[in-house]
């Protein structure tokens, strides 16, 4: 899939710098930062709609120790 996208100057001249030390391409290293913090974004996201469901009532939380047990990880 083809993208552009408008990058920082600071950030575009890292980028070329890092790839003409490597031999690498640009596109290698935005793909590999994409990779690397998607992930995390995903995650994040998920933990921030967890906590609004949780206020909202939507949902309930459940202690650890009653996840534990549940799980026969119990002290």
């Amino acid at each position: 899939m083809a993208l552009s996208i408008r990058l920082p100057s600071d950030v575009e001249v890292r980028l070329k710098n890092l790839a003409a030390r490597t031999g690498r391409t640009k596109s290698y290293y935005i793909t590999e930062a994409i990779r690397e913090h998607l992930d995390d974004l995903e995650d994040l996201y998920l933990a921030q709609q967890r906590l609004a469901d949780i206020r909202s009532g939507k949902t309930q939380a459940v202690r650890i120790e009653e996840v534990m047990k549940r799980y026969g990880v119990e002290d």
